[in-house]
C-alpha cells in the first residue's frame, strides 16, 4: 500500500512535467463553419453510466447541427479513485491521444487532478451560473479561488426507513430526528424484536469509512482530520470523537448488521425486513427501486439525524463533471454544453428522468433552482407509499453541514484511515485505537496537509 501510494505521487509529479511539455493548451476548436469535428468523446464514468448514455445519444440527435458526426463513448471505471489513477498513469505513459476528455469525479480524487493541472478551469462559466443553482454546487471543486468541476449533482444525506416496520413495533420514526433518537429507536428495535430487527448495517470493507465516515457522521459532527495548516489533529479532535463512538455505540450494541452495502445479502435481509433504516445519501435510491422492487410502498425518507452538540443535517455530496486539460481540447466545448443542458433544459431532463423511473435506474434531482421549481421535481412517488422523494431531496440540502476540508492528500489519507476502521470493524481494535492509529499512521505516511 504505501508503495503504490509513492508511486502514484510520483507519477503526478512526472505526469505534469511531460504534459507542461507538450505546449500551451488552446481554447475549444470547431470547424471553420461551427461544427465540431468528427470523432468521438470519451467520458470516464463509475457507478451505472450506462444510463447516462443513454441522456447523451439523445442529446447528440438533437445537436446534430454541430456535432453531424461526434458520438459521445462513457468508459465505466471502478470508481472515482480508479479514473483518477487511469488518467494519471496515461499521462506518465505519454499517451496523450488515450486521455478521455471528460471524467465523474468526487472531491478528494478531483483536487487530486486539478493540483496536477491535468483538469480545466472551468471557473468563468460556473460563476455564471452560480446564482441560478443550489447552495454549495461549487464549494468542493473550488482550489485557491478556481472551479475545477462542473457540477453534476448534489445529494443531501437522507435517513430511508421502512415504514412498515415503525408501524409493527410501535415505534415513531420522529423520533430519529436527532443521532441520540435515532440510536435510542436503534435500541429499541432490537429489543422490541428480540434481536431480529437490526436499526442499519456496517460494512466490513473500505466503504464504511466512505458512507458512514467521510460523507455521513464526520461532516455532520463537525469533525476534521487536519487543522487550518495542514496539520492532524484526527487523534484529539472531539468532532471525530462524536462521529467515531456514535458508530461505535451503534456497532457495539449489536445495532448494525455486519454486511456489504449495495451486496446481494444486504437486499435479502431488507427484504426479509431485518434492516430498518439506512443513514445514507440520496443516491441510496437508486439501489432501493432496482435491487427490492417488491418492498414498494413500505419506504420512507427524512432528513438525516442530526447531533445535538452541531445542529446541522446531513452534509451534501456533490459530483462532478471534470473537463480533461487536453492539448487540443477539441471537444470541451461540446463537454460544457452538454452539462449546461443537463442541468437548465428542463423537458429533456424530464423525460430522461421518466425512463430512468421506468427502468428502475438511477437519477439525480437537477441543480437549476428554476427546473427544480417545476411540480415534476414534486411529484409523489408509489414506491415511497405517495410522498415525494424528489421533493425531499430538495429539502433535505436545508441546514446541511459543511463538508470535510478537502486536500491534495485525502485520497491517501482515505486509505490510511480505512485501514484502521476495517480493523476496527474485524474485531483487532477498539475505536480509541483505531483513531489513535489513524494520527500515527497520518502523522508517519504523510505528515502535513496542504489546506488550499
Amino acid at each position: 500500500m504505501k508503495n503504490k501510494n509513492i508511486f502514484m505521487i510520483i507519477g503526478l509529479v512526472l505526469a505534469l512535467f511531460i504534459f507542461g511539455c507538450q505546449g500551451e493548451k488552446t481554447t475549444p476548436t470547431k470547424t471553420e463553419d461551427g461544427v465540431y469535428p468528427k470523432g468521438t468523446v470519451i467520458i470516464y464514468g463509475h457507478g451505472q453510466p450506462q444510463y447516462l448514455e443513454q441522456y447523451f445519444d439523445a442529446w447528440l440527435e438533437r445537436n446534430r447541427d454541430i456535432a453531424p458526426e461526434v458520438e459521445i463513448d462513457v468508459v465505466q471505471t471502478e470508481g472515482a479513485a480508479d479514473s483518477r489513477e487511469k488518467i494519471t498513469m496515461t499521462y506518465l505513459a505519454g499517451a496523450y491521444e488515450d486521455l478521455p476528455d471528460a471524467v465523474y469525479l468526487d472531491p478528494v480524487n478531483l483536487t487530486d487532478l486539478a493540483m496536477g493541472d491535468i483538469l480545466k478551469d472551468e471557473t468563468e462559466l460556473m460563476n455564471s451560473v452560480k446564482d441560478k443553482i443550489v447552495d454549495g454546487s461549487i464549494n468542493d471543486a473550488m482550489i485557491n479561488g478556481k472551479v475545477y468541476g462542473l457540477t453534476d449533482s448534489v445529494r443531501p444525506q437522507v435517513l430511508f426507513y421502512n415504514k412498515e416496520i415503525f408501524d409493527k413495533y410501535d415505534i415513531d420514526p420522529a423520533r430519529m430526528e436527532t443521532m441520540e433518537g435515532y440510536i435510542l429507536v436503534g435500541k429499541e428495535l432490537k429489543e422490541k424484536s428480540n434481536g431480529k430487527v437490526y436499526l442499519s448495517y456496517i460494512d466490513p470493507t473500505w466503504k464504511t469509512w466512505r458512507y458512514w465516515g467521510r460523507r455521513g457522521l464526520m461532516p455532520q459532527a463537525n469533525a476534521r482530520i487536519w487543522d487550518e495548516e495542514g496539520n492532524v489533529i484526527i487523534g484529539s479532535d472531539e468532532g471525530t470523537k462524536l462521529a467515531l463512538y456514535a458508530l461505535d455505540e451503534m456497532n457495539s450494541n449489536g445495532l448494525l448488521i455486519k454486511t456489504e452495502i449495495m451486496g446481494p445479502a444486504l437486499y435479502d435481509y431488507m427484504r426479509e425486513g431485518k434492516v430498518a433504516t439506512f443513514y445514507m445519501g440520496a443516491f441510496w435510491d437508486e439501489f432501493i427501486r432496482k435491487n427490492v422492487s417488491e418492498t414498494s410502498g413500505k419506504w420512507r425518507v427524512m432528513p438525516a439525524p442530526y447531533f445535538k452538540e452541531v445542529g446541522t443535517v446531513g452534509a451534501p455530496v456533490a459530483s462532478y463533471l471534470a473537463v480533461v486539460n487536453k492539448a487540443d481540447g477539441k471537444y470541451s466545448g461540446l463537454v460544457e454544453k452538454l452539462w449546461y443542458d443537463f442541468q437548465f433544459d428542463n423537458q429533456p431532463r424530464i423525460e430522461w428522468v421518466n425512463d430512468m423511473v421506468e427502468q428502475n435506474a438511477p437519477y439525480a434531482n437537477p441543480i437549476s433552482l428554476e427546473m427544480l421549481e417545476d411540480l415534476f421535481w414534486k411529484e409523489p412517488a408509489e414506491f415511497y407509499g405517495e410522498t415525494s422523494f424528489r421533493e425531499m431531496e430538495s429539502m433535505a440540502l436545508k441546514n446541511s453541514s459543511k463538508n470535510l476540508v478537502i486536500t491534495p492528500q485525502d485520497a491517501q489519507a482515505d486509505e490510511i484511515i480505512t485501514i484502521e476502521l476495517e480493523k476496527y470493524i474485524a474485531g483487532d481494535q477498539t475505536i480509541d485505537e483505531a483513531i489513535i492509529n489513524m494520527e500515527k499512521n497520518l502523522k508517519n505516511k504523510i505528515g502535513q496537509a496542504e489546506i488550499n
